[in-house]
């Protein structure tokens, strides 16, 4: 290929090269050529070489050779050198290399000049690589031309100053009084570099923002006057008289109006004539309109015309077009906290956007439905939800499960349809919920006694037909453990009648505990029900000593651990099984406690439960949890309610062990009887509780009763061995 091949003829040989090495040795041939031609103190085809070799750059191939090539050549008096020259510059060079600092004084030079054309190639070569120095220095000269005569060039010169105000911030005050004159102009390209301008300066300073609000009558008139012209040839795009520029005014106009009632009066009768009046099938008119809702939204608009605007996004949400759907609902989930009724009219919309083939508009479907339930929707809502979470993609499970969660939680006409609602969400993708949902869970269902024996027989139920669901397992094998002898007693007359005996739970959670799906996690939950269930059962005792020997080599330590904890309990501590297996008393959530700089972490708050089934009629139990820090050496009070107060004070024995104290006493007109305190520890620490020295507590603080506890590490185990229950169980 020779070296003076037209730029053509490159083109066409480096299409037609087979290979990227064969590509690559046909640039560097041309490149070679150009570098000698370039070298040359009279190259008469300079222009000719320089934009091969720009053709060269867009291919990716480096060309910085080429920059002092498009220097000299924007000095160059002749218009088609110039033209390449800055085109060149504007592909090359960039505001961090030096030689952009010599074309500076080219650029002031044309920008005198009498060509029009040569003007423009100046400022748009300003605007597009200026440096923060150059801006500074050619800034007064932009103002010059914003008020030339010829609209060909203030159109430029708005533009090149948007750039300018970007670059340095504080040269905004220089074209300030330009800007507002130029809205004047009848030439719909100055008029838009104006509002351009305009918008450009009120965002980068408050006080340039109050000061244009004045012009709001102006862009007003100037609105009007585009959407009730008729058709111009010059200016109309499918049926709407300049889009862009109406799209521009409503911008600005959002920015002047935001936080401002006079601003935005003055603006609503418009908004309102755009929203009735601007042809919604065409692509073009949905800009405009879209653009139109976001302004009435952002200012301090009527109601009546916020509810026109949510009601456009609600034709936007029937349009065929996926990206239009999209923004719609984008919008709609920024204001439903606002406009909650106006958008609740355009829930079954929102709802059947959930079939959506596109996984963005599903996503947003879904984000938008859940804020849009409430208590007087709730049920209906939630059938919508629960049935997208069946067909749901894997990835937005988790999702609909966690807003299901807060939805129900939230607005819950009943627990019973609480609970029904979560095991539905378990029974459906119990694999995507969050980890908190098992405790959350157990603790909604301790707190519903009269729902006790329904849920168990719910869950027994699932457990029958599916074990894979690890979240529903666990919680169906904590509630066997915790109310099986509701199960096998078969009166729930809100349920269907079943036969369940003794055998059939224990086949269950061994089927659990042998299976492969099950964690260990899950396996331990099994493990523990099925200890419980030797003090809620008679004839199977046996077998469940059986079961739990079994796990004493288990593999798994925790697993391990516990049953040998629980062959103890058969054992050497029999007479401590029934007090220590009983019934979970009500569960409160976690909270915290600080003493002598240390954190206290209650695993599960003092609850006092007056009135218990198997207790006498003024019984009372307090059921304490607690975590030991070997540190503590005050007193702490760790429950206080109901007139009953149990204070804490630990003494240190040894490296390893200690003696803690708990003092409960009674304020209030009554005497306590059947008192009893319970205490849990980490999995590292083992306790020791005495005899406590009585089980009343007098009325008015009278006489107090008090028992001791010793605590000992495991490096202490030797001297005592007490029986550690998980918090599960505790």
């Amino acid at each position: 290929m020779s070296p003076s091949v037209p730029l053509q003829e490159m083109i066409r040989a480096i299409r037609s090269a087979r290979t990227q090495c064969e590509e690559r040795g046909v640039i560097q041939r041309e490149c070679a050529a150009i570098r000698a031609q370039f070298r040359q103190a009279d190259n008469g085809g300079r222009s000719h070489n320089l934009a091969k070799l720009l053709y060269v750059h867009m291919l990716g191939y480096p060309a910085h050779f080429g920059q002092m090539e498009c220097v000299r050549m924007i000095a160059s008096p002749r218009y088609s050198e110039k033209r390449v020259g800055y085109l060149g510059a504007m592909m090359l060079l960039d505001e961090k290399q030096d030689a952009s600092l010599l074309i500076t004084n080219s650029i002031k030079n044309d920008l005198s000049n009498s060509n029009q054309y040569i003007q423009s190639l100046a400022l748009c070569t300003l605007a597009c690589m200026g440096s923060a120095e150059m801006c500074r220095d050619l800034a007064p000269e932009i103002d010059r031309l914003l008020r030339a005569s010829n609209s060909y060039i203030k159109k430029k010169a708005a533009l090149c100053a948007v750039h300018i105000v970007r670059k340095v911030h504080d040269l905004g005050e220089l074209f300030t009084k330009a800007a507002r004159s130029l809205l004047t102009e009848k030439n719909h390209g100055v008029v838009h570099g104006a509002v351009v301008l305009i918008t450009e300066l009120c965002e980068r300073n408050s006080e340039t923002l109050e000061r244009f609000r004045k012009t709001v009558p102006d862009l007003v008139q100037i609105m009007k006057g585009l959407v009730i012209s008729g058709y111009s040839p010059d200016h109309d795009v499918a049926g709407i008289s300049d889009p862009f520029l109406q799209v521009r005014i409503l911008r600005l106009l959002r920015i002047l109006g935001r936080n401002n009632e006079a601003a935005s009066d003055a603006m609503n009768d418009l908004l309102a004539q755009v929203a009735t009046n601007t042809d919604s099938t065409k692509t073009v008119g949905n800009a405009v309109l879209y653009e139109t809702v976001l302004t009435v939204l952002d200012i301090k608009s009527e109601s009546g015309l916020r509810v026109l605007a949510v009601n456009i996004l609600g034709r936007f949400l029937l349009n065929n077009d996926r990206n239009i759907r999209y923004i719609a609902m984008t919008s709609l989930q920024k204001i439903v906290g606002t406009d909650h009724n106006a958008v609740q009219r355009h829930r079954g919309t929102i709802v059947d956007c959930l079939k959506d083939q596109d996984a963005s508009v599903k996503r947003r479907a879904l984000e938008l439905s859940l804020a849009l339930v409430s208590a007087s929707n709730i049920r209906s809502m939630m059938k919508e939800l629960l049935s997208f979470l069946s067909s749901c993609p894997p990835e937005l499970r988790s999702q609909t499960a966690s807003g299901i969660f807060n939805a129900a939680e939230r607005y819950a006409p009943s627990q019973r349809w609480h609970i029904d609602t979560i095991l539905h969400v378990l029974t459906t993708a119990g694999g995507d919920v969050r980890d908190e949902t098992v405790p959350n869970l157990i603790q909604l269902i301790t707190n519903t006694s009269e729902l006790h024996c329904y849920t168990v027989h719910k869950l027994y139920r699932a457990l029958l037909s599916d074990i894979s669901q690890q979240p529903l397992v666990q919680v169906a094998c904590w509630c066997i453990g915790e109310y099986g002898d509701l199960l096998l007693t078969g009166e729930c007359q809100e349920t269907e009648p079943v036969q369940v005996t003794e055998d059939y739970v224990l086949d269950v959670l061994e089927t659990v505990l042998q299976s492969h799906m099950s964690s260990p996690s899950t396996r331990g939950f099994a493990l523990t029900a099925t200890m419980k269930l030797s003090t809620r059962i008679t004839e199977n005792v046996d077998r469940i000593r059986s079961i739990v020997s079994i796990y004493g080599s288990c593999i798994d330590v925790e697993l391990q651990q516990r049953a040998v904890e629980y062959n103890a309990l058969f054992k050497k501590y029999d007479h401590m099984r029934a007090a220590v297996l009983e019934r979970m008393p009500v569960i409160e959530k976690n909270s915290q406690g600080h003493t002598n700089g240390e954190t206290i972490k209650e695993s599960q708050t003092v609850k006092v439960k007056p009135g218990e089934p198997q207790q006498p009629a003024n019984q009372v139990q307090a059921n304490a949890a607690f975590y030991t820090v070997f540190s503590i050496v005050a007193t702490v009070t760790v429950y206080e309610k109901d007139g009953v107060t149990v204070t804490l004070s630990c003494e240190k024995q040894s490296d390893s062990g200690l003696t803690v104290t708990l003092t409960a006493s009674n304020s209030t007109e009554s005497d306590i009887r059947g008192f009893t305190l319970q205490a849990a520890v980490p999995k590292s620490v083992q306790l020791h509780m005495k005899a406590p020295s009585g089980d009343s507590l007098p009325a008015r603080g009278t006489a107090k009763v008090t028992q001791m506890v010793l605590v000992f590490t495991f490096a202490d185990m030797s001297e005592v061995y007490e029986t550690k229950v998980s918090p599960v169980t505790s």
